[in-house]
């Protein structure tokens, strides 16, 4: 299937993994927390206990380091049965506020895409997570300049980006939506008529991830964010 972008007027891009650097510093998070947990279960367990308490609380405390920070304290209690150290704990809670400090690692090329494409297009950022520390990230990024409009979603459902569409007036046949997450970012816009472009990242979360039969050939797939100028 040919996918034309000739109709394309306003390009949104996904801010974690896309823009910069953000599933990596989740990883080496979770590592350390294991090990401060280590004498309670297995890496593995604790793993896998961590992401099920996320899954839980998502529709308490959203997408972001907060809510994961407060995942990372109950599920400490949980796996300890109560036995575990105000010491822990408060290291538990340092390691939240390490990722929230953490430096912006601009993923390579974006700048020079975001250049030339601002010359062109109607560029957004519409981006998961926490607002203060999505807006804490832009501002560091030095990438605020290229944009017209960011967005701190809730969600990123088909409703969610049909809803946000209409309140900025925008023709879901002129949008494009650029991003490393294939339920987040390419598939929800596809359902509704949009376009869109696969960037991935090295390491997704385990939340992100789709199954085969989910995929369409409706979207293209690129190496690396500079490919994308090769379509647009």
């Amino acid at each position: 299937m040919e996918i034309k972008y000739n109709t394309v007027k306003v390009i949104a891009f996904d801010a974690d993994d896309t823009l910069w650097v953000n599933e990596t510093y989740f990883r080496e998070v979770e590592h350390k927390f294991a090990q401060l947990l280590s004498a309670y279960e297995t890496e593995n367990t604790i793993d896998q206990e961590l992401f099920k308490m996320e899954m839980k609380n998502l529709s308490i405390y959203g997408y972001g380091i907060k809510g994961f920070m407060l995942s990372m304290v109950e599920s400490a209690i949980e796996l300890s049965n109560g036995k575990i150290s105000n010491k822990v704990l408060s290291e538990i809670i340092e390691l939240g506020k390490e990722m929230i400090a953490m430096p912006v690692e601009l993923l390579d090329g974006i700048e020079e895409v975001l250049e030339q494409l601002s010359k062109k297009y109607r560029l957004l950022v519409l981006t998961k997570g926490d607002l203060l520390d999505q807006e804490r990230k832009l501002e560091k990024s030095g990438l605020t300049k290229y944009f017209h409009h960011v967005e701190v979603m809730s969600d990123k459902k088909e409703k969610n980006y049909q809803d946000l569409l209409d309140h900025l007036e925008i023709n879901v046949n002129e949008f494009l939506m650029i991003g490393n997450s294939l339920k987040s970012d390419v598939l929800p816009i596809i359902n509704i008529g949009g376009k869109a472009i696969h960037v991935p990242f090295h390491t997704t979360w385990q939340h992100e991830t789709v199954l085969p039969d989910e995929e369409t050939n409706e979207y293209h797939v690129v190496k690396s964010i500079v490919e994308v100028l090769n379509y647009i």
